[in-house]
Formats: C-alpha cells, sequence, structure tokens
C-alpha cells in the first residue's frame, strides 16, 4: 500500500465502527527518541519527511495532540509545506492549560479543546471568545480522557480519519485502548538517548499484530507505515 492510500477506506471505517480510522505518526531518532526529556522541543526530522508530515495532515479530517505537545512545541496544527486542506485540531486539554497565546489558537479552523467537565469555568469562557470550541469529555480515569468516548464523539461529527501527532503520553494511551488502526513511523539518524514514544508496556501482546505496508527514504530519514490490527476488536 502506498503511504498516499492510508486514508482510502477511512469513511468506510467509520460507517462500519461508528468512529474515524485512527493514524499514529510521529518522528524518532534510531534509539527511539521523541525528545532528550519531557517537555522539551527537539527538531528531528529534515525537511523531505517535514513535507510528508503535512502531506499526512492534508488526508487526515483532524489532527490530536496532547496539552504537553502544545506547552514544548507549540504547532500550528496545519498544513503549509504542500498545497492541502488543514484539518481540524483536536487539542487533549484536562485543565486547559493551553496558552492564550499558542499558535493553535490563530488558525483559520480553531481547535477543538477536549477537556474534564470540571474544567475551570473562566478559561472556558475565553477560549470560546477566542473561537475555540471547548468540549467536555467524561474521564477514564482521573488523569486520562476516555479515548473511546473521544472516538465516538468524533464518529458522531463525521470525522473520518484522525492523525495523532504526540506526544509520548497520548500516544502510549491509544495504545493501552486498543484503538490504533494504523501507523506512519519516521526514523532519523540520530542517537538521543531521551524520551521514547511509547512507554512500557503500551498493551497486552496477546491478539495484536502489525502489518508492515511499505516503506521509503524521504531525504536522509526512513518512512515505514502499516496496520495495527487486534483479533480480538
Amino acid at each position: 500500500m502506498k503511504i498516499e492510500a492510508l486514508c482510502t477506506g477511512a469513511r468506510r471505517h467509520r460507517k462500519r465502527t461508528g468512529r474515524p480510522l485512527v493514524t499514529i505518526s510521529y518522528a524518532q531518532s534510531l534509539d527511539g527518541s521523541i525528545a532528550a526529556h519531557r517537555g522539551a522541543r527537539l527538531s528531528l526530522s529534515g525537511r523531505e519527511s517535514l513535507r510528508l508530515c503535512h502531506r499526512l495532515r492534508a488526508t487526515h479530517d483532524a489532527i490530536l495532540v496532547g496539552i504537553g505537545t502544545i506547552l514544548s512545541d507549540d504547532p500550528r496544527l496545519n498544513v503549509r509545506m504542500i498545497k492541502g486542506s488543514d484539518p481540524q485540531p483536536i487539542i487533549l486539554d484536562r485543565t486547559l492549560r493551553i496558552p492564550q497565546k499558542a499558535k493553535a489558537l490563530r488558525n483559520k479552523k480553531m481547535p477543538w479543546i477536549i477537556t474534564s467537565p470540571r474544567c475551570n469555568t473562566s478559561r472556558r469562557k475565553i477560549l470560546q471568545q477566542k473561537g475555540a470550541r471547548v468540549i467536555p469529555m467524561r474521564s477514564r480515569n482521573k488523569d486520562e480522557i476516555d479515548l473511546a468516548a473521544l472516538l465516538d464523539f468524533l464518529g458522531n461529527e463525521e470525522i473520518s480519519s484522525l492523525m495523532v501527532e504526540g506526544g509520548a503520553r497520548v500516544i502510549t494511551s491509544f495504545l493501552r485502548s486498543d484503538l490504533v488502526d494504523q501507523f506512519v513511523l519516521t526514523i532519523t539518524p540520530f542517537i538521543v538517548g531521551g524520551l521514547h514514544a511509547v512507554e512500557k508496556p503500551p498493551y497486552p501482546t496477546s491478539g495484536k499484530c502489525i502489518r508492515m505496508c511499505g516503506a521509503a527514504w524521504y531525504g536522509k530519514d526512513l518512512a515505514i507505515w502499516g496496520d495495527l490490527s487486534c483479533r480480538n476488536r
């Protein structure tokens, strides 16, 4: 399967499952690091693989990150290096820590901020006045938003494909919850010795398989993509 075809069946997937097709995409060093340490910004990808990232954004209906990524990287969460439509930005932020000057709050498509039902009401009003959509979502526990409930909500909003860019806690939570359908992993020629994208253990290994679908060089970076499936799902 060519990487451009990753979201070909997304609409059929949503109609069948009621949820968007979930793609995890991130860049890591040769030793599996995505940052020197939690909360630190680290640019790993070369220009060619960055263009690939923006192509993937343009093929997905929505893009999701956690508040940690917003605080450390301040991403725009839009499409810039190619011609294409911006995905809907979605930010997991239980306590509404997103800065009012965050770049994601200056996009044409304002973000959907997924938060706790007990979030700060004054912060919520400020964000809504800026144009953001603040969506209270039940928590699976005191620390994490219920991702399955979130995907059900996004399916009802006719989001057929969701690109999850990070950070490590968000990636691990999606894997632990068996909610990942496919992945794009970019490996860059660096040794960092830092924070890994997937915390151990990500999920029980029984009933899981990974089907490799393709690989290609983008400059000095190697992109690998494939399907994650669970026979028990």
